[in-house]
């Protein structure tokens, strides 16, 4: 067989190399080359999970419970009824059926003495716990119990909990926190004038206070003892194994918040930080006391009903990782204490999660939904948790501001805008009418709402993600509790690969490349045969005339 022969055999066997390595490219996306989007393969797309999938759920009607009116709930994700009834009636005034179709501890909410005789109770103790959620555990690589944010984006967290029993995971077989255990830390609610207290049962193991910010409060107990919460004036924290009752009797109302204020720079943005509401004093007020992951109040106060058809509370927040992980390298205390305390800067700290009501998109649309009818005046209380400016926007709505930091702004200085700037640890109270007037409200529709400050709407630097939600009017809304969207398929925000970073944003669609995502359209497959065999061709008749040279070089 002569040189020129075996060059090209060689080279057309490089040619068919080289189209079988453009069809494996093809198939796996190992190789991206950029071809016009009709080419693009659309049938490895993966099947993703229903971001709700429950068409019905006895927890979301309208009941009553041990005489109180639960009202319905049309969230994906609804709180427990039977829960919301003890928070208003007290653990201690409810039947124990009613409590055992919670978590809660016997003692977690108690109610008692109508002294003024106007129909409620005016004495109430709560008892909040302090719950670590996605930490280091002894047993082996995984975090407890688990509590996703998004989905798989599991910080580590510590939050206030209502004083439970039984076990912090779902059951024996599932890591998952129970709901009583999650962000951001329960909505307490009193009434104006009432004698309250708040025991802080520590138990965690690293020492905590409560701080009482923008509340009404003595600096001192009745025993002479610090009541405002901050170790560096005021009292010694509240060590691990300990117990702290602080006592108040709110004279002003309004939106207020409450925190530890233990390293605050550290421990508040761990996630221990609750909103806060004192309610106007009226007849018959049977409140609400808590409202775990926030959002929807289903018992509003009798002074709430009388000007709003519904009332939200939205909590804003967000998370560094490089802090939050400190709790998921270790399980050892004095090796948290010195990577938290020692080892990270807080003056590097750079936001990597936000989130609203304790969750990141796609997941706050399980549970954060503003759920709208036309006509209506809806009540919503904002507290900024975050580090940063809050900068929401309503899409279709301009909201008048009523309160800020729950002072009542008087009516002929009260703005009507679209962008409310919060400050960290600044509240505001917002009316949401959805009367369509061109101003209030544009009409009916699946509108977003976000913040604008635009990291917020991002993921650990993937967006969408963060703090997005929405408007649905309930023309809009499907059986489970989702809104009815004419945009992009979410079904791709609900996989993990996602903010991992693995999983293109829009799709292998035509609208891929229009929308900077061109490099992640997988190539067809007869475009690379063909610029394989091309390729192969001119290889081959390249070495030919190669050989072709030396041979006659090798002639003379």
């Amino acid at each position: 067989m002569t040189i020129t022969k075996m060059l090209i055999i060689v080279s057309s066997i490089g040619a068919l190399v080289w189209a079988a390595i453009s069809l494996f490219s093809s198939v796996t996306g190992q190789v991206g080359v950029e071809i016009p989007p009709t080419l693009a393969v659309l049938s490895d797309l993966p099947k993703a999970e229903k971001l709700c999938g429950i068409k019905s759920n006895k927890w979301r009607v309208k009941r009553e419970i041990d005489g109180v009116l639960v009202s319905a709930s049309t969230r994906c994700i609804p709180d427990n009824p039977w829960e919301v009834a003890a928070f208003v009636k007290g653990t201690n005034n409810v039947s124990m059926q009613t409590l055992m179709s919670t978590r809660l501890a016997s003692d977690a909410v108690i109610k008692e003495n109508d002294r003024d005789g106007d129909g409620d109770p005016d004495v109430i103790h709560i008892r909040l716990e302090v719950a670590e959620l996605n930490g280091s555990s002894p047993d082996g690589e995984l975090f407890l119990p688990t509590y996703e944010i998004a989905p798989g984006v599991t910080p580590g967290l510590w939050v206030f909990a209502p004083k439970t029993r039984g076990m912090a995971a779902i059951n024996l077989y599932s890591y998952a926190a129970i709901p009583e255990l999650r962000a951001p830390s329960p909505v307490i609610r009193v009434e104006q004038g009432d004698s309250v207290m708040i025991t802080l049962e520590n138990t965690h193991y690293f020492p905590h206070t409560i701080h009482l910010h923008g509340v009404d409060h003595p600096y001192l107990d009745a025993q002479g003892r610090g009541n405002d919460g901050v170790p560096l004036t005021a009292e010694h924290p509240v060590m691990p194994g300990e117990t702290r009752t602080y006592s108040l009797k709110p004279r002003q109302t309004g939106t207020m918040f409450y925190h530890c204020h233990v390293q605050t720079d550290k421990h508040l943005m761990m996630g221990l930080q609750g909103m806060f509401v004192v309610e106007e004093n009226r007849p018959n007020n049977w409140l609400q006391t808590m409202n775990i992951g926030a959002g929807l109040v289903r018992h509003s106060s009798v002074a709430v009903k009388e000007s709003f058809d519904l009332e939200y509370d939205l909590h804003y927040q967000n998370i560094d990782k490089e802090l939050n992980s400190s709790i998921q390298s270790a399980n050892d205390p004095r090796l948290i204490a010195k990577q938290m305390n020692r080892v990270y800067d807080m003056t590097d700290a750079t936001a990597d999660y936000f989130l609203l009501n304790g969750h990141s998109f796609p997941f706050t649309l399980r549970d954060s939904l503003i759920v709208a009818d036309p006509d209506q005046h809806i009540k919503l209380r904002i507290v900024n948790g975050q580090s940063e400016v809050l900068a929401l926007h309503t899409h279709g709505h301009k909201a008048t501001i009523t309160h800020y930091d729950g002072i009542e702004i008087p009516q002929a200085a009260q703005i009507t805008r679209d962008v409310v700037m919060l400050g960290p640890a600044q509240r505001a109270d917002l009316n949401l009418s959805t009367t369509d007037d061109g101003l209030h409200s544009y009409g009916p529709g699946v509108w977003l709402f976000h913040n604008h400050a635009e990291k917020g709407i991002t993921t650990d630097g993937r967006g969408p993600g963060g703090d997005i939600s929405l408007i649905v009017y309930r023309s809009f809304l499907e059986a489970d509790g989702m809104p009815k969207l004419q945009g992009v398929d979410i079904a791709r925000f609900i996989e993990p690969e996602y903010y991992a970073g693995d999983r293109s944003v829009w799709g292998r669609s035509s609208a891929a490349q229009l929308l900077g995502e061109a490099a992640l359209v997988q190539p067809g497959l007869i475009w690379l045969i063909a610029f394989g065999v091309v390729v192969g061709l001119i290889l081959g008749l390249l070495l030919w005339l190669l050989a072709g040279n030396k041979a006659l070089g090798a002639d003379r």
